[in-house]
């Protein structure tokens, strides 16, 4: 193991890079079929998080990146925020570029934001970001930066440069767009100041789209769509490489923190894998909410991995000690010292999901806990049990899928799921060690009727006491036309 010194004289730079729909077996350094060589030295320089874990959806994980509490106490746990839902990240929180800027930071934002735009305090610029280049919405072209969403008739644009519509980047690949832009930020950054670069890339969220050369990386991949896919995260690896060139180029290199992470699960239907672990993108199963994640950097002892648990409500308060801050009152717990040097105080519980909305299409309701037996000489915990418990409905896609899993040839394959399998709301309870059986295999929950019973209480304790409804109106909200905004995904309807 090795050490990056921190500078005590001025906070680090952090880069913060989001992979979308990314599975656990979708990076190299888990499945070596998969060419991910600069995500992979990165990993092995730092701290490979094999057990960090995020939302089962995309708003939910970047609502908790952003504000550090749990979507269930700010409403976004259901789903994800829709383009014509006047719903946004809850105004009254202050964000994690917010809070960095209290630290003297330059912080800038590229690529999806997801978190809401009916109106433009609900934006990146007025959240914390000094600048933004991307899209406000979820899934739209990779080269006309275009989307569609019914009942409006069309496509229409969805990319900005700050406040402003960006009608010139028609065919531009946008992995290689927010590469670019993301070179641009780090090479005209003002080094008197610590720079914090959001950079939450489209990849490999569908469409499965991708150029050529990148598709014909992996010619032994039958399946044409899991080939692209493969394909698309090697241009978000290449993108990556280049980024951490322009650090080096810029010579903040060895001053600056990378944090990677998936945003949830692989979609599967999609042709995102998450095996061995179970389930996928929408369930609350490992394998749509364990993310592949790692940290590297100064400050950081690296090559080397970290076993214990974080969540995405970690990040914001993390982050902040890094930067010399500190945050109080949120669920995310400051685990900077923990990460970073491999001992400090641990997180022993997480909540998955909480969400009594219907319908329950991604999990319902989920708890972790680490169970301790304390000795009196020495008075040492020592770790009996590490238990999850799932409540009701754990969410579409809940098997194990192997890469080359067809699952659908359907336009929505939600929807084909949803009529094949139904809903399957029913109220019972799994329970899982996850240090025992990481894949989910062996249900507990009848031999351990009073594990079960503690981890109900704790879960409905939870639910008591912070359990917020979920913002999600259910009919479309029709100021949203983007008709009316020159044929542009805007905000100024709410």
């Amino acid at each position: 193991m090795y050490l990056l010194t921190l500078s005590e004289s001025k906070p680090p730079n952090i880069v913060f890079i989001v992979a979308d729909d990314l599975g656990w077996n979708d990076v190299g350094y888990h499945n070596p079929e998969i060419k991910t060589p600069n995500i992979d030295k990165l990993a092995r320089e730092g701290v490979i998080l094999n057990q960090s874990y995020v939302q089962p959806l995309c708003s939910p994980s970047r609502s908790s990146f952003m504000s550090g509490y749990y979507p269930f106490r700010t409403g976004l746990q259901h789903l994800v925020i829709i383009s014509f839902q006047p719903v946004c990240l809850p105004l009254n929180i202050s964000t994690l570029p917010q809070e960095l800027k209290k630290l003297g930071y330059a912080t800038h934002m590229i690529g999806k934001w997801h978190l809401g735009f009916c109106k433009w305090e609900c934006t990146p610029t007025y959240r914390g970001f000094d600048s933004f280049f991307g899209y406000y919405n979820a899934d739209e072209d990779y080269y006309n930066h275009s989307l569609s969403r019914v009942p409006f008739k069309g496509y229409f644009l969805d990319y900005r440069d700050d406040r402003q519509p960006v009608r010139d980047q028609d065919g531009v690949y946008s992995t290689h767009a927010f590469t670019k832009r993301a070179e641009s930020v780090i090479s005209q950054h003002d080094t008197s100041k610590p720079l914090f670069l959001y950079l939450p890339y489209q990849a490999v969220h569908e469409p499965i789209e991708v150029p050529k050369q990148y598709e014909n990386m992996y010619p032994n991949i039958q399946s044409e769509g899991r080939r692209k896919f493969s394909g698309m995260v090697s241009a978000l690896d290449e993108g990556i490489g280049n980024v951490t060139a322009a650090l080096k180029q810029k010579g903040i290199y060895d001053d600056t923190i990378i944090l990677f992470t998936a945003d949830n699960g692989g979609w599967v239907s999609y042709y995102g894998n998450n095996y061995p672990l179970r389930g996928g993108k929408f369930t609350i199963y490992e394998g749509g909410t364990r993310g592949a994640a790692f940290i590297r950097g100064t400050g950081i002892t690296g090559n080397r991995t970290y076993d214990e648990l974080i969540h995405a409500v970690d990040w914001l308060p993390t982050l902040v000690s890094a930067a010399g801050g500190s945050v109080t009152g949120r669920d995310g717990q400051d685990l900077w010292k923990s990460i970073s040097t491999g001992s400090g105080e641990n997180r022993t519980e997480f909540i998955y999901n909480i969400d009594d909305d219907f319908p329950p299409v991604e999990g319902h309701a989920g708890i972790r806990y680490y169970f301790f037996i304390f000795f009196i000489i020495p008075m040492l915990p020592v770790l009996m049990g590490d238990y999850k418990l799932i409540e009701g409905y754990p969410g579409l896609f809940p098997d194990w899928y192997k890469p080359d899993t067809e699952m659908s040839s359907l336009d929505d394959p939600v929807e084909e799921f949803m009529a094949r399998e139904g809903y399957k709301a029913d109220n019972g309870y799994q329970l899982f060690n996850i240090k025992e059986d990481p894949t989910e295999h062996n249900d507990l929950s009848t031999k351990n009727p009073e594990i079960v019973a503690k981890l109900k209480a704790r879960l409905e304790y939870y639910r008591k006491t912070f359990y917020v409804k979920p913002n999600f109106p259910i009919l479309p909200d029709f100021a949203a036309d983007p008709t009316k905004f020159n044929n542009t995904w805007s905000p100024g309807w709410c």
